[in-house]
Order: C-alpha cells, then sequence, then structure tokens
C-alpha cells in the first residue's frame, strides 16, 4: 500500500508539473494569440544561428554581389513592417536550379537559385520572401518542434525538469524545410506575406502570382515526366486562382492596407536577373565535386583551384590568387611550334634550367613535365593538350603547400562532354517583342536542353499556352 500510494504522489506530482509547464509555455505569438511552445525566443535565435552556420557549410552560395545585394534590399523592407522587424533577417542565394525556398528560425532566410529564374517582378521576389519571413513572425519551426515532442504530458514534465535539448530540434526543422509546414501554417505565412507586401508598398496579389508559377511549374513536371515536383510551399491541389481560401487571406491583407501599391521600376529586376545562371552551375560539378573548379571554355580545359581563391582571365590567361595575395596559380596556352619533349620545351622555351623535385606528368590522356624553379621557387609545369602547351606557374605563399599546388596541377584536364554546361552556363537574358515573334521562334534559338518552348513560357509566367506580346520583355536563355 506505501509502494502505492507512493507512485500515485509521483503521478500525481508528474501531472502538476505538466500543467504548470503547459500553461507557462501558452506563449503569446507576435503574430497575434497565443501558441503553445517549447523553446525560448533565445534559444530560438541560437537554433538559428547554429543552423545557419551548417547550411553555409553544406550548401553552395551563389556568386553574384550584386544579385545577393539586391535580394538582401528587398528582404529588409519586407522584414521591417513584419511583426518581428527586431531581428537580424539575413538573406541568402542558394546556388541551386531546384525551385525552392526557405527560413531558419531567429529570421535566416534562404532563396534558390532556380526559383529566381522563374520570377518576373520585385514584387513576386518580395512574396517569396515576405512568405518565409512569415514563417519566422509565426515561430512555424518552433510550434512544429513543440507539437512532436509533446505528445504527452509526462513527457512534458521531462523536459520541463531536464532542459530543451537544442540538437534535437535540427531533424524536426530540417523535415519542415522539405516538407512544408502543412496546409494551415503554409496558408498562414501567405497571408502574413501578403499582408508584409501591402505594408511595403506592393501588390498583395503577387502572393497569388508566385503560387500560380509554383503550381505550373509542378503541373509542366507532371506531364513531362511522370513525377511529382518537389515544392517546397505545400501546394494545393486546386489551381491557386481557384482556391478560396487562398483568395481571402489575401484578401484579407489588401483590406488591411491604406497604401496603394507604389510603382515598381521593371528595369532594376531586369538588370539583376540578367547572366542569371539556368539549369547547372559551375560551382557544382559533376558527381558530387562542389569545390573551386575553374572551367575555360575557349580551350577546353578545367582545373581545380584552392578554396576562396579569386580569378582573372585574359584571353589565353588565368590567374588565381590567395585572399591575401601571398600564393597564386597562373594557367597560360601558347601554340606549340615544333615537337618537342615537355622537360626540353621547360629549359629551351622558358629558359628554366636544373628543375628540382621535377617529374614527369601522365594524366587525362596528356603529357608533360614538372619541377620547381630553383630561382624564383615556384612550380613550374607544362602539360601538352592538341597543339598548344599550357604552362602552369605555381607560388606556395604563407600557409601553402607544395602539396596544394601539386593537387591543382594534377587537376588539369580537357572538359568532358557532359560538363559543358559547366564550362559555359546557359543564362538570362531579355528581348522585347514585337508581336511577331513566338515561343517556337525562341526555342529554336535557345540553348535549353529539352522542352524549349514549354520552358521559355514557364520562366516568363505564360504556360501554357500564351505567346509574348508587344512590346513585352521576354526571358531567353542563352
Amino acid at each position: 500500500m506505501e509502494s502505492l500510494y507512493k507512485s500515485s504522489n509521483l503521478l500525481r506530482s508528474v501531472l502538476v508539473i505538466a500543467i504548470a509547464f503547459v500553461l507557462s509555455a501558452c506563449a503569446g505569438n507576435p503574430t497575434g494569440g497565443a501558441n503553445f511552445v517549447l523553446m525560448s525566443e533565445s534559444a530560438e535565435l541560437e537554433k538559428g544561428r547554429e543552423l545557419h552556420a551548417e547550411m553555409l557549410q553544406q550548401n553552395p552560395i551563389y556568386q553574384d554581389p550584386e544579385l545577393q545585394a539586391y535580394v538582401e534590399k528587398v528582404g529588409q523592407k519586407m522584414a521591417a513592417v513584419s511583426h518581428r522587424p527586431e531581428l537580424d533577417y539575413v538573406f541568402t542565394i542558394i546556388d541551386s536550379p531546384d525551385i525552392n525556398a526557405f527560413a531558419l528560425p531567429g529570421g535566416f532566410v534562404y532563396v534558390n537559385r532556380g526559383l529566381l529564374t522563374y520570377l518576373n517582378s520585385e514584387a513576386q521576389l518580395a512574396a517569396v520572401l515576405g512568405h518565409e519571413i512569415g514563417h519566422v513572425t509565426a515561430r512555424h519551426a518552433v510550434r512544429q518542434q513543440t507539437a512532436a515532442r509533446s505528445a504527452n504530458a509526462a513527457s512534458i514534465a521531462l523536459i520541463f525538469a531536464t532542459g530543451v535539448d537544442l540538437r534535437e530540434t535540427t531533424s524536426l526543422i530540417s523535415g519542415a524545410l522539405i516538407s512544408g509546414y502543412g496546409r494551415d501554417m503554409e496558408l498562414e505565412a501567405d497571408s502574413l506575406g501578403a499582408e508584409y507586401l501591402s505594408k511595403a508598398g506592393y501588390d498583395p496579389l503577387a502572393m497569388v502570382q508566385v503560387i500560380e508559377v509554383l503550381k505550373n511549374h509542378e503541373d509542366f513536371t507532371k506531364r513531362t515526366s511522370n513525377r511529382t515536383a518537389i515544392s517546397y510551399h505545400g501546394l494545393f491541389a486546386s489551381h491557386p486562382r481557384n482556391d478560396t481560401r487562398l483568395q481571402e487571406v489575401v484578401g484579407k491583407a489588401a483590406e488591411l492596407s491604406d497604401r496603394q501599391a507604389s510603382e515598381e521600376d521593371p528595369v532594376v529586376f531586369r538588370e539583376q536577373i540578367t547572366g542569371l545562371i539556368v539549369g547547372p552551375s559551375p560551382q557544382n560539378v559533376a558527381g558530387g565535386d562542389q569545390r573551386n573548379r575553374y572551367y575555360q571554355s575557349l580551350f577546353n580545359y578545367t582545373l581545380l583551384l584552392p578554396e576562396g581563391w579569386s580569378k582573372q582571365e585574359t584571353t589565353t590567361t588565368m590567374t588565381s590568387a590567395s585572399v591575401d595575395g601571398s600564393s597564386m596559380i597562373k594557367v597560360e596556352a601558347q601554340r606549340l611550334q615544333q615537337s618537342k619533349e615537355p622537360r626540353l620545351f621547360i629549359r629551351e622555351n622558358l629558359g628554366i634550367e636544373n628543375l628540382q623535385q621535377s617529374e614527369p606528368l601522365s594524366q587525362f590522356g596528356l603529357s608533360g613535365f614538372t619541377g620547381i624553379n630553383p630561382e624564383s621557387s615556384e612550380r613550374v609545369a607544362v602539360l601538352y593538350y592538341g597543339p598548344r602547351a599550357f604552362i602552369l606557374t605555381a607560388k606556395a605563399g604563407e600557409g601553402i603547400s607544395d602539396e596544394l599546388l601539386m593537387e591543382s596541377v594534377r587537376s588539369f584536364r580537357p572538359i568532358a562532354r557532359n560538363e559543358t554546361l559547366f564550362a559555359n552556363p546557359v543564362q538570362i537574358s531579355y528581348i522585347q517583342a514585337d508581336g511577331k515573334i513566338t515561343y517556337a521562334d525562341l526555342a529554336r534559338q535557345t540553348r535549353l536542353p529539352e522542352h524549349q518552348e514549354d520552358m521559355l513560357r514557364l520562366l516568363n509566367g505564360d504556360y501554357p499556352f500564351g505567346e509574348p506580346a508587344a512590346g513585352q520583355w521576354v526571358k531567353v536563355a542563352n
């Protein structure tokens, strides 16, 4: 009986603690109302910073400072009118062709390069960023994590007694980035994003336009590949124009605003999108090799460079240097005037004798020779490729080993046939339609690899049957 009494008291204590914790955890939602959460704001911010660091390590960042600054400017404009303007928002473009955007707790927002190619106005970009800001301000990641971890009162009591382990939230948050937050939370993010659009001076209907872009791409993917497109937005079964609930949340946001949408300058958006890569990127090469690989399309060669090194090019040369400038690699192409061994080329054509640590090179069907120049202490290598000799000169500065330079030398090779797009990627540019040109005409000129006509319609928001109107600025991909 005494044991039963003690067990009963223990259970009663656990329930009291659980109930007390439930009451204390019903925190106010910054967007209005109350929500049950198990993570403080400070813990939320800490988790966001932790995940952001991991995100930057695991995903390549798109290398276009001007476009990055533009996205940051639009994002900060939206964040300033949100329910949590005090957060330190960070907006980042991920170098991925996938159509995706997502946010981490604490104000870290990401948009894939692939999604940007399908947007056609600054308002649509603001809609994407506003939707993701809505996830942040409504604390959707935290709320979903709480729902997953609070299945019963005993687990709540245990969390209350031991504290929240931030590491346990990672898998839950990562799952939400892939599968979305469910229809209700996605609609809430749409509603908040549309509200922020209105307050920032954009047309709230841009939210519907973006969802229409995503829906059209989903339909296209199903039709052309018999598979379901992966969408971050939790798309609806119906078309967005026919989704009454979505139209209601956008309409309410428009009613809240006492401001009319300001006039956008479409030229600015076009200038920023011009040059944007479509499809594969030189930074994401075949075989999962995402290191700093350089491609030279004129002479059809490629090689690996140390991470973080800059590149400067002329018609016949490429020079890469470390951040402090103390280390460098230079590649120069010279036409072979006569047949001779690479070792003799270094001695007779370059005037370098008595090479140290010398050795022959044989790689990827190319022959060559390398060694250390005793006068300059630089590594020199010559590789024969077709009718040309490629001269590589490498200097090891502070913290750089000769082994690292040799890795670059040994990586020099011809560009493979399946890497052509990496060497000369397809990029966005614009033409103004004359009222006669059709997407079928443009499809015959584009470098898009497949479904050219439909892809051009998707890029321009004219899918599935639209044609360029006279005076319309049309994206082409060449």
